[in-house]
């Protein structure tokens, strides 16, 4: 079994640098999976701003074309 720093979580031994990039790109997925849960639990809690996002969106990429 390998040996852990328990401040870190991280793996020691002779692959950590490619084991701690496999744990950053989990981790990274798993960030990215809930921040667009919580994007779509605001859009439909608050669908109002939305609407008024996405139309601030549509103005904004009609005025640069």
């Amino acid at each position: 079994m390998a040996d852990t720093d328990m401040s870190t979580g991280r793996t020691m031994g002779a692959g950590s640098a490619r084991e701690s990039a496999a744990d950053r790109r989990r981790r990274r997925e798993r960030f990215l999976r809930a921040l667009n849960e919580a994007r779509q639990v605001r859009d439909r809690v608050r669908p109002r701003l939305t609407r008024a996002a996405r139309m601030r969106e549509a103005i904004l990429l009609r005025t640069f074309r």
